[in-house]
């Protein structure tokens, strides 16, 4: 059992007072403010909305905490209430936080909203092949040797998706108050700007190199540094599917790590199961760095940019670059 699914039932009884807290419930406090009420199906792209809107907006996030999994979390009742009562609202989808997709079922009452917009970026990526519907789940394309995940639904580690996502924010946004639509545009404009410089400090800086990951989730970031991720296919879905990892595809990652044939292990810091902790104790003792990486905010972030940039100078740093 991964450490984010054996913390996930706290996770889900604490959501509902999060969400109270925040104000994404229409409590009497948040419907008198008039901010413009906005839940997300995880704090990554709340943070999103909430650079775009500032003051204007009041975002909840159904998953907050870095122990909670959108592949495996059962939505509660106040869930849909705070859907329902929302101005706005954004997931992942391509398969990721199906959970939320079901909030916004033609049989629930959210999806009867008129005034309810919504934004799925896996969507707005464009990387769903054209037999995909929106929404469904997204299959890893691999190459003979079952190294490349190129469609993967992470897409928050996707610079050029993030920046669809903020543009469509400011633009749903200024929809719903166009008296603040200048600002929302020039929140978008200004964070546009900073993603882009932070997409140049990695951007190449692992041509020529390989490394290992304990799970795809950093897929694009990888993309981005033009390094070479050498992962086992089978050891990769093995963790995301959280079954047993083949003996033969640990033996090559064991190998791979010890003999020092990789410059870095990229680590999930979310999914920890005795394999993938053996894999970073290894590592570790093998003197390879190891950059951590996560699905959700971890405390003690700002925002996206905040978040991204301690993670981007992470990956910077144990390509060593």
């Amino acid at each position: 059992m991964t450490v984010r699914n054996a913390l996930l039932g706290a996770v889900a009884a604490a959501t509902a007072v999060a969400l109270t807290a925040c104000g994404a419930q229409g409590t009497p406090a948040a419907e008198d403010d008039g901010k413009i009420k906005v839940v997300a199906s995880t704090n990554v792209w709340g943070s999103v909305v909430e650079a775009v809107g500032g003051d204007a907006v009041e975002v909840g996030a159904i998953i907050d905490d870095p122990s909670g999994d959108p592949h495996s979390y059962e939505s509660k009742p106040s869930d849909l209430a705070a859907v329902r009562d929302a101005d706005l609202v954004i997931f992942n989808g391509g398969g990721y936080d199906d959970f939320f997709a079901t909030l916004l079922g033609p049989d629930t009452e959210a999806a009867h909203k008129e005034a309810a917009r919504k934004i799925e970026a896996f969507t707005l990526s464009g990387k769903a092949s054209d037999h995909e519907e929106p929404g469904a789940s997204a299959e890893p394309e691999t190459d003979e040797a079952g190294h490349d995940h190129s469609v993967n639904e992470h897409v928050w580690y996707d610079f050029a998706t993030v920046r669809k996502v903020a543009d469509q924010a400011a633009a749903d946004l200024g929809a719903i108050a166009p008296d603040r639509k200048a600002a929302f545009e020039g929140n978008a404009e200004r964070f546009d700007a900073q993603l882009t410089e932070l997409e140049q400090r990695v951007a190449g800086k692992g041509a020529g190199k390989k490394v290992l990951a304990t799970e795809p989730v950093a897929h694009y970031l990888l993309d981005t540094a033009g390094v070479e991720d050498v992962t086992p296919e089978s050891f990769s879905d093995a963790v995301e599917n959280e079954t047993d990892i083949p003996a033969a595809a640990l033996a090559d990652v064991t190998r791979l790590v010890e003999q020092k044939q990789v410059t870095a292990l990229v680590n999930n810091a979310q999914t920890e199961n005795a394999a993938t902790k053996q894999v970073v104790e290894g590592a570790k003792a093998a003197g390879l760095p190891v950059a951590e990486v996560t699905e959700t905010l971890p405390e003690g972030v700002t925002g996206y940019l905040d978040w991204m940039t301690k993670q981007v100078d992470s990956l910077v740093g144990a390509l060593g670059t």
